[in-house]
């Protein structure tokens, strides 16, 4: 059986970003269920916010406004590499045709942000291909953090909370 190709497109959920943020979390492209969801890393095995509340010391929420004040209280601003791709389900493998987000536009309405890091090898790469028509330094240094998706089952919770770790640090 093949799989259904999708026209994605992100522009249901904007940034989760405020001037107080720092850091900036950046994703490939959000899944069915988070575009479902209409926010980021929802699905239930995804295993973000998990991550994240445990590198920050924090409770572990489910709400999406408490995962907006999660991050958006310890400086930590979300958002996609991606505006819009063809993507089959949610494998980042398959991305094709891909139209970026203006990141650079961001990063410039937000000047307090001067660290980004990527969920996954994709979202990295993808990322630095943007970076090659704005060259912006600050996205040149950018660090790549593994994949929390459900389907990076070779990295353990605790791998992930060891990586994840360099969100915490300042």
């Amino acid at each position: 059986m093949n799989a259904t190709i999708r026209h994605a497109v992100h522009d249901t959920v904007p940034p989760i970003v405020d001037d107080k943020c720092h850091t900036l979390i950046l994703g490939s492209m959000l899944s069915p269920k988070s575009t479902a969801a209409r926010f980021y890393y929802a699905h239930p095995q995804n295993r973000f916010w998990r991550v994240l509340a445990a590198v920050l010391d924090s409770e572990y929420v489910t709400e999406s406004d408490e995962r907006t004040h999660l991050a958006l209280s310890h400086g930590i601003a979300l958002w996609d590499v991606i505006y819009s791709c063809d993507i089959v389900g949610a494998s980042d493998s398959t991305i094709k045709n891909v139209v970026f987000n203006d990141i650079e536009g961001l990063l410039n309405a937000h000047q307090s942000i001067t660290r980004i890091f990527t969920t996954g090898g994709t979202a990295y790469r993808l990322l630095q291909k943007y970076n090659k028509a704005v060259a912006n330094k600050l996205i040149e240094c950018a660090i790549s953090l593994p994949s929390t998706s459900p389907q990076n089952c070779k990295i353990s919770l605790e791998e992930l909370i060891c990586a994840y770790s360099a969100i915490a640090k300042n």
